[in-house]
């Protein structure tokens, strides 16, 4: 049961990283983008879970708790850039 489960959520996740992407690039505004961005970063991780669950091992999870942790410093930097026009002030 666990192999089809983890095939069907393999389909989903990189169908909803496909998605982020492309609202990536055809996004309107600037905040979309970013919004899409951080997306990305879940989606990511998400895979890089299920990866490990699939694999078994526990290097997946460390990479995945890194590009979390980037992802969250990277939208915070991101979104201060855009309303202040810096980043550190």
């Amino acid at each position: 049961m666990l192999p089809w489960a983890l095939n069907i959520a393999f389909v989903l996740v990189s169908l909803a990283l496909l998605l982020s992407l492309a609202r990536l690039v055809i996004g309107p505004d600037k905040p979309d983008r970013i919004l899409a961005l951080d997306t990305l970063y879940v989606n990511t991780v998400a895979l890089l879970v299920l990866l490990g669950i699939r694999l078994a091992s526990n290097l997946y999870f460390e990479a995945a708790l890194l590009i979390a942790l980037f992802g969250f410093v990277g939208t915070v930097a991101l979104s201060k850039y855009l309303t202040r026009g810096d980043i550190i002030e």
